[in-house]
């Protein structure tokens, strides 16, 4: 029978027997016992299925990534050491150098810098767009060489909601996929597959893991993109691969061609694989996950709408409010809420800024966000103090926007605290 999410949270992934654990097991091992030299070596040419070194998988961490992929509602999944290692293994698995593709300018500071900077240099160009561009001016970014399109369900630190199938049907009308960072609203409050995304990643540090215990990240693919369709634009899934014989992944694996690709080749050359232990941890948090992310939002809400009403504060972007420029496209992806992360700033700019923050008692500054605990950031401070002001604006980046993650306390202890930090500029 069909499960709702909040069920998914308990019961997906791992269906333990009689006399079986509960919880998932820690398969806490590098290496797995074969009887036969034969057996081991079907699993190195990927003809039989079976673990064999934990640097490309662990029964562990599969039953965690099978949990989120029932939650996105995908076909296959895997996870990763870190949100960032998730995004780059998403496009560097259908992207190789002379190759391009596009990207939002509003995503997390370290993924702009990753396309715009690190891949630059593996030869892979990033052209990065504003997220109200229109139709008409998208369809002119794409190259004969682009291969996907990326962006964030709520940008961070701006928390923008992304238009999605906007998106998606540029990309699709290229022949190519929308790929989707899914971590703000997790799937609990947004389905980007619904609306004509293709492969989802997440940080799964953030509101997954909840509670700053370990750094995480994981790819969900819906299996819907039809890479053989577009053969010549992927080679690396519908050409052979001389490292495994000359096997052709989509054509030997389906649907499961591009997450199997990206495990069996570049978690094999790469190793960013998340320890057994911490996908423990992140699957005991994902058990509370609807819990939590309903009390976020909830909070964040009420603290928004407040923060709205106080002369020291100069904006407030939250899109679950229903004057924000963004609130019609928040009731479209995310109508249950989106995060619990609000972009505000108070007036007379980064000095005042800083007085607020250093001010507050209970919320922390900390460069973390989508924790159980209420923290904050001012990124023309902290995360992009390198910056000019101008610079800040070309990002997207107010010079005065303070990040502030909305925690699981109680809503009226956290205004207070903002309250008495306001009193003293």
């Amino acid at each position: 029978m069909a499960l709702s999410k909040d069920t998914i949270c308990l019961t997906g992934g791992w269906e333990p027997h009689q006399g079986e654990p509960r919880q998932v097991p820690i398969y806490q091992s590098t290496t797995f016992r074969y009887d036969t030299s034969d057996a081991m070596g079907k699993l190195f040419d990927l003809e039989a299925s079976g673990y064999f070194y934990t640097r490309l998988q662990n029964p562990t961490n599969d039953y965690v990534a099978k949990k989120i992929c029932e939650l996105e509602g995908g076909y296959a999944a895997m996870l990763t050491s870190s949100g960032q290692a998730a995004n780059f293994f998403a496009v560097f698995n259908i992207c190789e150098a002379g190759d391009h593709f596009i990207a939002s300018s509003s995503i997390y500071g370290g993924t702009y810098n990753l396309f715009g900077t690190t891949m630059k240099k593996m030869g892979i160009e990033c052209t990065f767009v504003d997220n109200d561009i229109t139709p008409e001016e998208l369809d002119k970014e794409f190259r004969p060489n682009t291969k996907c399109v990326f962006g964030e369900t709520i940008t961070n630190p701006t928390v923008a909601i992304f238009d999605i199938e906007k998106f998606a049907q540029a990309a699709h009308k290229h022949g190519v996929p929308l790929i989707m960072d899914n971590t703000f609203a997790t799937p609990i409050n947004c389905n980007p597959f619904k609306f004509g995304c293709d492969i989802v990643t997440h940080s799964t540090t953030k509101y997954m893991d909840g509670h700053s215990v370990g750094v995480g990240g994981a790819i969900v693919d819906s299996g819907n993109f039809d890479w053989l369709a577009h053969k010549d634009k992927f080679p690396g899934l519908t050409t052979p691969d001389e490292s495994y014989h000359g096997l052709i992944y989509a054509e030997k694996f389906g649907k499961a061609a591009y997450i199997t690709k990206a495990t069996s080749q570049l978690m094999r050359d790469f190793g960013s694989i998340p320890s057994p232990q911490n996908a423990f941890y992140l699957n005991v948090s994902l058990e509370s996950l609807a819990v939590r992310m309903a009390r976020h939002c909830s909070s964040a809400k009420k603290i928004a709408a407040w923060l709205k009403t106080q002369e020291k504060v100069a904006w407030v972007n939250y899109s679950d409010l229903e004057d924000d420029p963004h609130h019609a496209l928040q009731q479209k992806y995310c109508p249950k809420g989106t995060c619990g992360v609000i972009a505000f700033a108070v007036k007379g700019g980064r000095e005042k800024a800083i007085t607020f923050m250093d001010s507050l008692k209970l919320a922390f500054i900390d460069t973390h966000v989508a924790d159980a605990k209420t923290g904050l950031l001012h990124p023309a401070s902290h995360t992009h103090r390198q910056l000019t002001d101008d610079q800040l604006r070309e990002a997207g980046v107010a010079p005065d926007l303070i990040r502030f993650s909305v925690g699981l306390e109680d809503p009226d202890d956290i205004i207070a605290d903002i309250k008495q930090a306001l009193d003293k500029i």
